[in-house]
């Protein structure tokens, strides 16, 4: 199997189809939680959690969104036990080696957000590869945010931006953001439970419709993302405007 199915079929239900969010972000929260119910350790959560990640990409892409961005392990996650941090660094170099496989043959771009400097020199040489690949790719591009902040996002494109000697405007400031050339989210779900955005996209959601929900990651499927995006069709995006 590649890094995501390639089978065309998925069911919408009261999904308008005609209008898609074209960048959907996630928060991918509450692996831990879901494993810890089940009398299972952290890591066992993160693995069923990279599965749905899969899923989940693979119902995105045919539903017919452009761009999926996923929360997977931020600047702080280095305070998790080493157990779970190494678990969590195997199930990118995993995944990682799967697309370089498949990326080409099925169409997808899979690009990495974040400070890469911290992680070891293998999964540094497996993001720049994947990241070159998917500038020679058209079609779904999936974002994994690695040893992601969006604090530290926006220091990095101050500092980038500056030492440039470019004027500091809005569109000089974006192209030094990690995610330089992706649209802005229009929709940023949480699943867990918990209401916060916890350091995610703080530039890009300054428009982004948020939804919330209690399902915990590894249960969350096809039908919950339809009830967010269904939500989010239902909302008046004004833009600070009046209709």
């Amino acid at each position: 199997m590649g890094l995501f199915d390639r089978k065309k079929s998925c069911k919408a239900g009261q999904v308008d189809m005609s209008r898609l969010p074209r960048h959907i972000a996630i928060i991918m929260d509450g692996n831990g939680r879901w494993a810890k119910k089940r009398g299972l350790p952290r890591t066992a959560g993160h693995k069923v959690g990279a599965e749905v990640f899969r899923k989940i990409a693979t119902y995105c892409k045919n539903l017919g969104v452009e761009y999926l961005t996923v929360y997977a392990f931020s600047t702080e996650n280095w305070k998790r036990p080493a157990e779970e941090v190494d678990t969590l660094m195997a199930l990118f170099k995993n995944y990682m080696l799967e697309a370089i496989d498949t990326m080409e043959r099925d169409h997808i771009r899979l690009q990495f957000f974040g400070d890469m400097s911290a992680v070891s020199p293998e999964l540094q040489a497996l993001v720049e590869r994947t990241n070159e690949m998917s500038r020679h790719i058209e079609g779904f591009q999936a974002n994994i945010c690695l040893n992601y902040g969006g604090r530290d996002e926006i220091l990095h494109a101050a500092r980038e931006c500056t030492a440039a000697g470019e004027e500091l405007t809005e569109e000089n400031f974006a192209k030094h953001l990690y995610s330089a050339g992706v649209p802005d989210p229009e929709l940023i779900i949480r699943p867990s439970g918990e209401i916060r955005l916890s350091n995610f996209l703080l530039w890009q959601c300054a428009y982004s419709e948020l939804y919330f929900c209690d399902t915990l990651w590894p249960d969350f499927d096809e039908r919950t993302l339809d009830a967010a995006i269904i939500d989010y069709q239902k909302r008046d995006r004004r833009f600070g405007g009046v209709k």
